[in-house]
């Protein structure tokens, strides 16, 4: 198995329970994380990311395990301030915003896989999905992530409609949002009314993720709507932070294997849940 990873790298600054954190690996890292953890022996994941080499080292246990053939330097990665409460969702605020990734067009083909994690949401644009989606003809999967936020004059990020949301998921195979994530792709009010219309617009899986609150899953067998929806995993929570990602990412791995939905849709609910247990 062969995956492409893309997504930004961050630095995360984190209060949880109303106590700072020290600062920790963000962003991609989950993922990336992820992916290596789950692979066999014979496969092989790459990272297209950007990094700022003197914090390089808060990444290192991870990032040296891949080539570094699709990184980019920059002077400054973005910071993000999470305040993470127990009942709603978190607050967010930036520092650094960098410019998009540079996305390797001509090596597409050689991947089973395309994993694409709106980190900061300026990751990659529309431009460059479509002409993924144009050039690739295997799975792309999106967690739209940090998409589904704006972001104002004090680089605080906030829920907002995501704009040419048709031409992301025409683009794109397996769609993930968290529950408040998923209402800024469409107008409907219902999540299996928008799950049915981004199905209806040509992705092939819904993901939702939903905390303590389990996940949910839709697609459609034989032309018929399915939804398949599972309980969290019951664990002491820890941390709240780079669960969906590390989901993600145990989803997307399993499906490119074994093509079986049920299946990868099990393991990622299990491993997210087990991270939200041990990082701390």
């Amino acid at each position: 198995m062969k995956i492409l990873i893309i997504g930004h790298t961050v630095e995360d600054h984190i209060v949880f329970h109303g106590e700072e954190q020290e600062v920790k690996p963000g962003g991609i890292f989950y993922s990336a994380s992820g992916f290596h953890f789950l692979k066999d022996a014979e496969d092989e994941i790459s990272l297209c990311t950007s990094i700022q080499k003197d914090n390089y080292e808060l990444f290192a246990f991870v990032y040296n395990e891949f080539k570094h053939d699709y990184f980019s330097y920059v002077e400054k990665i973005p910071k993000i301030h999470l305040n993470v409460f127990e009942k709603k969702e978190r607050h967010e605020r930036y520092e650094n915003i960098t410019d998009k990734l540079t996305v390797p067009f001509e090596a597409l083909n050689k991947f089973d896989g395309i994993f694409i994690n709106m980190i900061t949401g300026f990751d990659i644009n529309v431009e460059d999905v479509q002409q993924i989606r144009k050039n690739y003809n295997g799975p792309v999967y999106i967690d739209i992530h940090s998409m589904a936020r704006g972001i104002d004059d004090n680089y605080r990020r906030d829920f907002r409609k995501i704009p040419e949301v048709e031409k992301w998921i025409t683009s794109t195979d397996v769609v993930q949002a968290n529950d408040h994530e998923l209402f800024t792709l469409s107008e409907k009010k219902t999540e299996m009314e928008i799950a049915a219309e981004l199905l209806h617009l040509g992705a092939k899986i819904i993901l939702v993720t939903k905390g303590d609150r389990g996940a949910s899953l839709y697609t459609m067998k034989n032309d018929e709507f399915v939804s398949i929806t599972v309980s969290a995993i019951e664990v002491e929570t820890k941390n709240k932070v780079g669960c969906g990602d590390v989901f993600g990412a145990a989803f997307f791995s399993s499906y490119i294997k074994d093509k079986n939905i049920e299946k990868a849709f099990t393991l990622a609910n299990i491993t997210g849940g087990c991270i939200a247990s041990i990082l701390k």
